[in-house]
């Protein structure tokens, strides 16, 4: 009893340590006074018109959104291709192939921005959004193709095999069997991967050049002691977005285990 008691106080302990800034961020954003302390003076919410006004925000936004949407999408889609193939298909070197593939999951973003920097420079091509875009690309990648691979591994073999044997092609099967079948997982993969790309500051940061994006545009109004409400507001926006896009993704991937199973569960019968 006693060694349950002090596990739950840890946790809560923890869970406090956890989320506790970003309880405090909406507290503060809220907040009529410009310095970030304790007592609250009063409740306002002008730090938010502040900073819908503001253009330069505006403008590092629709860039965060441009290249999150980007990046999400292209991840995603050689992410079908490579989860497709390394689920339903044997061939030489594909352990390696597919260690080479997540490698960006476990290495440090400082490392990958600074080698992406370098090629980039070497080959002569200009830093901009498109850059970036590259960039989270290869960083989003490793968390599509584990989405996508945990859907593809969940599909019935048979369906396909059912599907080819009443006459379709493999691209037919592929569009009208498998597609909707592991599409949970797909929307799943899209919303993970703009989260993770909206949020990402190390590769945004060497691979921008003059370009801001909503990180980067952060990091640098930090310096300002009369931006930080701004910022605090602005942060309760992308913890809420996050949570909503998070929980989305979740409810997907669920949704796409439980279609599974109760396709395979059809198979049975």
């Amino acid at each position: 009893m006693k060694g349950g008691g002090l596990l739950r106080s840890y946790a809560v302990l923890y869970l406090l340590f956890l989320y506790a800034p970003i309880i405090l961020l909406p507290l503060f954003a809220f907040n009529s006074g410009t310095i970030i302390a304790f007592p609250l003076r009063g409740f306002t919410t002008d730090w938010f018109a502040q900073m819908w006004g503001n253009a330069t925000l505006r403008r590092a936004l629709f860039n965060s959104l441009t290249i999150a949407v980007s990046a999400s999408v292209l991840a995603t889609c050689l992410g079908i291709f490579a989860a497709r193939a390394s689920t339903r298909f044997n061939f030489p070197g594909k352990g390696g192939m597919m260690g080479f593939i997540m490698l960006p999951m476990v290495l440090p973003e400082i490392i990958v921005a600074m080698s992406l920097l370098v090629v980039l420079l070497g080959a002569g091509i200009k830093l901009s959004i498109l850059t970036v875009i590259v960039g989270h690309t290869l960083m989003c990648m490793p968390y599509a193709i584990a989405v996508l691979s945990t859907a593809f591994s969940s599909l019935d073999k048979s369906l396909e095999e059912a599907a080819y044997d009443l006459g379709e092609t493999k691209w037919s099967a592929f569009r009208l069997i498998t597609l909707p079948l592991v599409m949970p997982g797909i929307v799943s993969s899209l919303l993970i991967s703009f989260t993770i790309s909206l949020d990402e500051f190390i590769i945004a940061f060497f691979l921008a050049g003059n370009e801001p994006t909503l990180p980067t545009y952060i990091f640098s109004q930090l310096r300002f002691p009369k931006q930080i409400p701004m910022i605090m507001a602005l942060g309760t926006v992308l913890v809420a977005l996050s949570i909503v896009l998070l929980a989305m993704g979740e409810y997907f991937r669920r949704r796409g285990n439980a279609r599974m199973g109760s396709s395979a569960s059809g198979g049975l019968l």
